[in-house]
């Protein structure tokens, strides 16, 4: 039977007993085995932060390919497809091809122990390596400090907005948050900052200072905001007029500008500030869904999916709602055990009305319905649960045939839904 890159990626998992353990002495240890191929890459734009980062890159892409660029870019989680993490020069890798560098990852790591984002970072990193392009993106997993894509020198790095999330691996406290997304900061390598709370931000420039990088910070350096239904963004260099972002919520204005710091500093063209506007795609992130089997059973309801899933994208989405039409609006909802499920949906409680909470197939730390129904409940959003979105989906069209149904909670649900509806 041909082996199949699920077949490769499911070895890839038993490699370590632990799913996260920080440390980057095991993706060291194998990028030598493959003669370093992070030395190879084409310049990086290194991105890291607790919210906003997919979004980032995806503008940022968008930008240099408007300027004409490739590019490669690196993400995760996947949503559909694991193909998805690596995009070479603006193509996702192919089946053969992403057999081909997971073997032979898998063969230099001979049976050692490494986590399985480790190993497929450092795939990522081969194939990146071995195909010409004119910019990499890589985008963070997790923290900063000790995440595997840390293993580079970047042409620029970029901190977008940190809050409290994944306290657990990166303490429970913003500063010690910010400590670990300063870590990608290197020895005078320019970094671009969104906005953050002082605290954190005291954080990244105390960093940034004793590493001798050049801060190009929001509020001090740049400047965007909304005026007459355009973005404008303002540097040194001076005023940009450009379209808002394709993608939607208020947040994305912040993330646009992020993203529009770094097209500057490389010297991007207007032309390629208005593509990161007005061509960037970035599923599960306020995206409506138009077609497929979960649409059709919905009938006459609109069927939106995000994967945001802490209190910060909680409020981010709560604004999202207010400013669409005025319609009955329902959340289908499931978690992970490890969040804080409760500051996510309190901001949600008055957009909605009501939760159903389900569970993430195929999700060994999915938080169970009931205690969605219970965390929902405690922040004064009425809920009852379900044992599928599917199920969801025809409890809330039976009530209310013309709602707006949200499906949200965790890029995980939100890859589970995709799949599913083709």
């Amino acid at each position: 039977m041909t082996k199949t890159s699920d077949d490769i990626l499911a070895q890839m998992m038993a490699l370590h007993p632990k799913i996260i353990d920080l440390t980057l002495d095991r993706v060291w240890r194998l990028l030598a085995a493959l003669d370093n191929p992070q030395e190879s890459l084409p310049p990086v734009i290194h991105i890291a932060g607790t919210n906003g980062k997919g979004s980032t890159q995806a503008m940022l892409r968008a930008g240099l390919e408007g300027w004409g660029k490739s590019v490669h870019a690196y993400t995760s989680p996947h949503l559909a497809r694991f193909h998805e993490r690596i995009r070479l020069a603006g193509t996702l890798i192919s089946e053969p091809h992403l057999i081909e560098i997971l073997e032979e990852c898998y063969a230099k790591n001979a049976g050692e122990n490494i986590t399985y984002f480790e190993i497929t970072t450092v795939a990522g990193l081969l194939a990146f390596a071995r195909h010409d392009a004119d910019f990499t993106l890589l985008e963070v997993g997790l923290g900063g400090r000790l995440d595997a894509t840390n293993v580079v020198t970047p042409e620029v790095s970029v901190i977008t907005p940190v809050s409290i999330d994944h306290e657990q691996f990166l303490g429970n406290t913003l500063a010690k948050i910010a400590a670990e997304k300063a870590g990608i900061i290197k020895r005078g390598v320019p970094v671009v900052v969104g906005p953050q709370p002082d605290e954190a931000l005291e954080v990244i420039e105390s960093v940034a200072a004793r590493l001798g990088a050049p801060v190009i910070a929001y509020g001090q350096h740049w400047h965007v905001w909304e005026e007459h239904e355009r973005l404008i963004f303002q540097d040194e260099r001076g005023l940009l007029d450009l379209p808002m972002p394709a993608l939607m919520g208020k947040h994305q204005i912040q993330n646009a500008g992020a993203a529009l710091a770094v097209l500057r500093y490389l010297g991007a063209t207007e032309t390629a500030c208005e593509a990161a506007m007005r061509d960037a795609v970035w599923p599960a992130r306020m995206q409506r869904l138009k077609t497929g089997p979960l649409v059709a059973a919905a009938g006459r309801a609109e069927v939106w999916l995000d994967g945001g899933h802490n209190p910060a994208a909680g409020e981010a989405l709560a604004a999202v709602l207010a400013g669409l039409p005025k319609r009955p609006t329902y959340l289908i909802c499931g978690m992970l055990n490890t969040k804080d499920v409760a500051g996510y949906m309190r901001p949600l409680a008055d957009q909605a009305k009501q939760l159903i909470g389900v569970p993430i197939p195929d999700e060994v730390n999915t938080l169970p319905a009931e205690e969605t129904v219970a965390a929902a409940t405690s922040v004064g959003l009425p809920a009852v649960s379900a044992l599928s979105v599917e199920a969801a989906l025809a409890k809330v069209c039976t009530a209310e045939p013309n709602a707006r149904i949200l499906i949200c909670g965790s890029l995980y649900l939100a890859g589970h839904v995709l799949r599913t509806n083709g």
